[in-house]
């Protein structure tokens, strides 16, 4: 795997190495030792998946509040989303930025969202699932997050979203 920087401290781009022949290809999906030599958090202690079935569904921006704060691992496996990260870390040098990328079933690639950045995702087609990893597990009571919307961090989400649950609409704005 191949581990590139975003632009958010601590955020990468996982892109997998493809071996491929005559029946496709193979590609390591998940390795704790990539992980941890890459100097990550490779404690997986929870996994996740969402289904959307209509295109321009937004999911989030979510994340967990301590102590219960979480890395979370991030994957389309069917159809196409545009995920986001905005960094939450008040003393990050990338604090209320934000970073987005295609996540699909063509290129294969995952976010490694850091502790203390949100996460969000809107999908670009129909019928699309995601899977995550965390390094946490859930906590209800930590769950949280801010508005996708919020023009602090002035997210340009691929089109206006058509589905928002009540729960995301109802997040406030940073302060």
């Amino acid at each position: 795997m191949e581990f590139q920087p975003v632009g958010i401290n601590g955020a990468y781009l996982v892109v997998p190495r493809k071996i491929g022949d005559e029946r496709g290809f193979f590609a390591r999906a998940w390795c704790e030792d990539e992980y941890r030599e890459a100097g990550l958090n490779a404690t997986i202690v929870q996994s996740n998946m969402a289904v959307s079935a209509q295109a321009g569904t937004l999911r989030g921006l979510h994340f967990q509040s301590e102590p219960h704060r979480e890395v979370k691992i991030v994957r389309c496996v069917r159809g196409a989303m545009f995920d986001v990260i905005v960094d939450l870390r008040p003393d990050s040098s990338t604090y209320r930025q934000w970073f987005g990328a295609v996540l699909d079933t063509d290129n294969h690639h995952a976010l490694y969202v850091p502790e203390g950045c949100a996460t969000g995702y809107m999908t670009l087609v129909d019928d699309t699932e995601m899977y995550y990893h965390t390094t946490a597990r859930y906590a209800p009571e930590h769950a949280s997050g801010v508005r996708f919307d919020d023009p602090a961090f002035g997210i340009d989400w691929p089109r206006e979203p058509t589905v928002v649950s009540d729960q995301d609409r109802a997040w406030p704005h940073v302060a």
